[in-house]
């Protein structure tokens, strides 16, 4: 087994002033053929290192939309986006990339895995585009499956896991890497409340004992209150 451990917090480090990552004037409009649609306005949004983070808001308030641009899966339209005191904005395609798969989790409410493939191969699947983890890919990957609690199922299909189980591998291959950041959209709610329960459990673990600064996007009000903070958005303003 490789030695190879996640982050840890310490949670007896002091504070810091620097935000990991902020927001400032954000905003974002799609325009199609003859129209505009306004999905963020003028977001300005400071998320302190170790941060656990929920974000509500009524369907079509733009709390996708937020978490995208704070991914770096989509632009701003206007504003600055600044990830670790680093301005997002002036990077090129394969810096984005090269922060997103270090730097980034992901976990969406639709697990995105890839049927064929087993789970240890799965969770592997951000390290192949990582140089130099050849011969460590597959020791991280098992790792990050005992994380989760699913070390007795890395040779089984997806087909062959409940949803919960599911949802388990797809925070797996999004913490196999270490990222200092996870950003989770809806991560229960394809899940039943017992269900959803042990995935929350998953993400405040990672948060207290990694020091994993979190953002998570539910439509649940129980859920959100386990976090440290809630942002709140309503027709893409920030009301909270």
């Amino acid at each position: 087994m490789s030695t190879q451990t996640l982050p840890q917090g310490d949670p007896t480090a002091p504070a810091t002033d620097a935000p990991f990552l902020r927001l400032s004037g954000v905003s974002k409009v799609y325009r199609t053929e003859g129209m505009e649609t306004l999905a963020l306005s003028d977001i300005d949004l400071a998320v302190a290192p170790g941060e656990f983070i929920a974000v509500m808001g009524p369907s079509g308030s733009g709390k996708s939309t937020l978490l995208h641009i704070m991914g770096l899966l989509d632009d701003c339209t206007h504003g600055r986006v600044e990830l670790d005191g680093r301005t997002m904005d002036t990077l090129g395609d394969r810096a984005l990339a090269r922060i997103r798969n270090e730097e980034i989790g992901f976990v969406f409410q639709t697990f995105h895995l890839v049927s064929d493939l087993k789970v240890l191969d799965n969770v592997e699947i951000p390290l192949l585009y990582r140089p130099g983890l050849r011969g460590r890919r597959r020791a991280w990957a098992r790792q990050a499956l005992e994380r989760v609690g699913l070390q007795a199922r890395m040779g089984h299909f997806p087909a062959q896991l409940s949803g919960g189980q599911q949802q388990r591998v797809a925070i797996a291959r999004a913490i196999v890497g270490s990222p200092r950041l996870l950003l989770a959209d809806e991560p229960t709610g394809n899940l039943d409340s017992t269900m959803g329960d042990e995935i929350m459990a998953i993400l405040e673990g990672l948060n207290r004992e990694q020091g994993t600064t979190i953002i998570m996007v539910t439509h649940d009000e129980k859920l959100a209150r386990r976090a440290g903070r809630i942002v709140r958005l309503f027709d893409g303003r920030q009301v909270q």
